[in-house]
This record gives C-alpha cells, structure tokens and sequence, in this order.
C-alpha cells in the first residue's frame, strides 16, 4: 500500500494526527510541551487500556453463531427463541476458571460455557461451565471456594494445601472433584467437550404452568480429552491451544455445533424427589428425567476484535426472557445479584450497551445518564407519567410460576430428601461410569496432585474423602501417596 493510499492517522476526535514518531518539543532538544494533546491523548488512553480481568473465568476464547430449535417445545415454555422452527443469533465464551489472562489452556480446571442469546424479547444469557454440576451448593461459601483455588495471599503462590483443605472439609465438592481429576478436566479443545446450564431452570407455558428444567449442549465432535501428561506437555508448546484451536477452526470454514437436550421435572414432582432437585452438585439421573433432544447450536463466525467482543462480553444469570425464570436454586439466586455487580465494577454501570452485549430487540428504559452512556432517553423519564413514554405490562410479561413459600428466618441447608449424601453420585461416577483406564488416570491424576505441596495433615483428609466415595479409591490413593493406614 502506498502512502498516498492509506488512510490518515487521527486523534480519538477523528482530527488528522501531526506524527506517528515525534513529540512537539522546544527544538530537537528541549522539553516536551503540554499542548501536545495527541501525546497526551495516547499515553492517557494506554494507562487505561486494560480493565481489570475477570476474578474467575479470566483467561477465554469466543465466537458468533447459532441457535436454531427443531422441536415444539411449547407445551413447556412460551420463551420465543424456544419455538420450533425459531433461528436466535447466539455469541458464545468459553473459559478456564481459576486461572489467570495469561494462565495455559490446558490446566485441570472446568470450563466456562457463557451464551449470550438475542432474542426477539431481548438478550438470554444461560452461564454455565462444561459440568453439570459445581463443587458447592450455597453462594456463602463461593467466594471462600475461589480464594481457595486462586493465589496465596502472603505468598502470590498457587498451593494444592490450599484446594485439598478446602474440598476435604466441604464434602459436597465430591462429585464435582471427581469429574475434574478424571481426564475430561483438561478437555483436548472447547469443540470437544460438553456445555451444560448446570442450575435447575423454571420453564413457563402460555397457560402459566412450570416446569423445572436442566439443559444439556452436546458436543457433535465427540467428547476428546488430554491425559495429564498430554495437557502439561501442550501447556508448555502451545499455552493458547484451545483459543488458537476454536479460531483456526472458524477462519478455515469450519463449524463447532452442539445439540441441545432438556432434562423436564413437572414442578409437584420436585418434592418427593429422591434428591433435592435444586442441590448444584447433584445431577438428575437421565434414567428418572431422559434428556429430550430440542435444537442445535452452532458456532462460525469469529470475533473481529479479542477486546470489544470477548472480553467485553457481559452475562449474567438474571437475563431471563419470558417463559424463563429461576428456581430455588440457591446458587442460581446468589449468581443473579454476582455477575451484574461484577461488570458494573469491571466495565462500567452501561456495560449493556456496549455492542457485544447490546440487544438486537428494542431497549425502552427509564434508565439514564451517568458514565460512558452511549444511549440517553428524552423524557419522559420517570413512570407512570402520562406524556407517552413505555408502560410495563404485567398482565403479559410478569413473574408466570408464583408459588407459596413460608418458614422462620434462618441460615439453614436444603431440606434434605431420601437419598440425599454428598457422595452417592461419585460413587456412581467412579464405579459405573468411568471404565478401567478412566479409574486408573483419576487415581494417577489425584496422587500427582497432591504430592504437590499437600501437607500430611491435610492429606490423611484427602484419603478419608476418597475413601468415602469409594473404599477401594481411597486405598489406592493412599497406596500412590505411600500410606498403609
């Protein structure tokens, strides 16, 4: 491209700039002036050119696409982008966890699974990870869980002593550490692996009945994973494997598509359940609830700009469109307030107006001013008023499934049901899910683990924990950590 040919550059305000490479001095020697405002402007701009990363899911990668529904789901919910025939555009992130922007994709950890779907009535936003459960059941102990998983505090130093005690002393995190040290925690790409809801979800039909729901994306490439070895090996060679896999992938014509299935609990069923339904570490078993294939979702198109799409890219639970609404998940409750509070902090109070995250439907909000508003309503801005400006209407968009709920105040635990145990589903995973190789790599996965910096106190109670799940897992790590007892 010759000079003549390319486009000038400009200041921020768009007014051509006077040089790439000089500052405005006083002579070839003197000191640079205050009113080189183009200077200024640049070095203000790179001081602010980071916002602060995610505390978790910091490190991902992302892409445009797809949701297109085959099935009439409608006797479950009215939600439009859940109508046969109904084509939804979709932006999908995917993560590690715990991990740092500049930590290896292929480290043990779950993966984010975020969508940002724009439907007809506004942006739905399911945030979930490739699990369908998660190591703990009350938003209480989350952000002890993380701190846990992340940095010392005195040191700046990752230490397993750290996630070992935490885990051992929080038995419900069993099922969910079980998965994790099996291979599927360090998937081979984000194309191979499974998406999940993970939370139970309420669906609403037009005649307002509810169903709790649980959705299940599965991977149309098959389920491949990394061996620990493999995964530290590729964390060395390439430590952007999975973003640089998902881009390429797109760029060369490719597709990355998952088939969505729904798991549905009429909601009277939900009380006798054989396990609280709304528990996060506990699955429906496919047996009692078979998942119902609905639609497929399909990724093609990769982001333009890494900034302003993926990590600009907001969701959170709380956006739900009608005929989709929460349950007493109390994960899902506590997440609803978590992940608009942490963009307001991260982004900016009007993150939803950035374009990634701006929805495709009309915005008619009372909302206004403020910082980096990129939309201000005239007036009127206040409601009721009488000068023509939008009205809510509850008759057709208000709460559809309005159940009793009383008690006495109190920090209590989920009402327990039969078969309710921090460790049957483990058991269940371990022994009849997982083929011999799959046990042989959790214990070898485990042991490797802890021989990493656990203490012996806190290892004993990492043999106890295992032996809970299963006596024979737990003497086998014992055998690899060198303990008879």
């Amino acid at each position: 491209m010759t000079d003549r040919k390319r486009p000038a550059t400009t200041t921020d305000a768009g007014i051509p700039a006077p040089s790439d490479e000089h500052s405005l001095t006083v002579g070839s020697n003197g000191p640079i002036l205050l009113q080189d405002h183009y200077l200024l402007q640049k070095m203000a701009q790179f001081n602010r050119e980071r916002v602060p990363e995610r505390v978790v899911h910091a490190k991902g990668a992302g892409a445009h696409g797809f949701f297109e529904c085959f099935e009439d789901v409608s006797h479950w919910t009215k939600a439009k982008l859940f109508q046969k025939g109904m084509k939804t555009d979709v932006f999908l992130r995917f993560s590690t966890v715990a991990g740092e922007l500049g930590s290896a994709d292929t480290v043990r950890d779950p993966r984010g699974f975020a969508i940002k779907f724009y439907t007809e009535e506004g942006n739905y936003d399911l945030v979930g990870n490739n699990t369908p459960i998660f190591f703990i059941r009350d938003p209480q102990k989350f952000q002890d869980f993380i701190h846990s998983q992340k940095r010392r505090a005195d040191t700046g130093m990752r230490d397993n002593d750290m996630q070992w005690d935490f885990w051992t002393l929080s038995p419900e995190s069993a099922h969910q550490v079980t998965f994790l040290f099996t291979d599927r925690g360090t998937p081979r790409t984000y194309r191979h692996m499974n998406g999940y809801g993970s939370h139970t979800f309420t669906w609403i039909n037009a005649k307002g009945e509810a169903f709790y729901v649980k959705y299940h994306f599965k991977t149309d490439q098959g389920i491949e994973h990394f061996t620990d070895a493999e995964a530290k090996a590729m964390a060395s060679e390439d430590p952007d494997y999975h973003r640089r896999d998902l881009r390429e992938t797109l760029a060369r014509g490719g597709e990355a598509s998952w088939t969505l299935e729904m798991q549905i609990m009429p909601v009277e069923e939900a009380a006798g359940y054989r396990f609280n339904p709304f528990d996060l570490t506990k699955v429906w078993p496919h047996a009692d609830y078979p998942p119902i294939k609905i639609g497929r979702l399909v990724l093609n198109r990769n982001p333009e700009n890494y900034f302003a799409e993926v990590e600009q890219a907001a969701f959170e639970p709380a956006n739900m469109v009608p005929g989709i609404e929460p349950s007493p998940d109390k994960m899902l409750l506590g997440r609803l307030f978590s992940y608009p509070d942490a963009h307001r902090h991260r982004i900016g109070t009007n993150y939803q107006q950035l374009p990634i995250n701006r929805p495709k439907s009309p915005v008619n909000s009372y909302n206004r001013d403020g910082a980096m508003r990129y939309q201000n309503p005239g007036d009127p801005a206040y409601a009721p008023n009488s000068k023509g400006g939008p009205a809510a209407d509850p008759q057709r968009y208000g709460e559809g499934f309005r159940t009793g709920v009383s008690g006495n105040l109190g920090r209590t635990p989920y009402d327990k049901h039969p078969e309710d145990d921090d460790f049957v589903q483990p058991r269940e995973l371990y022994r009849n899910v997982l083929s011999g190789t799959d046990r042989d790599h959790l214990v070898s996965n485990i042991v490797g683990h802890v021989k990493q910096g656990v203490t012996d106190e806190v290892g004993l109670r990492v043999i106890e924990y295992w032996r809970q799940v299963d006596d024979d897992l737990g003497k086998r790590v014992a055998k690899g950590l060198g303990n008879s007892g």
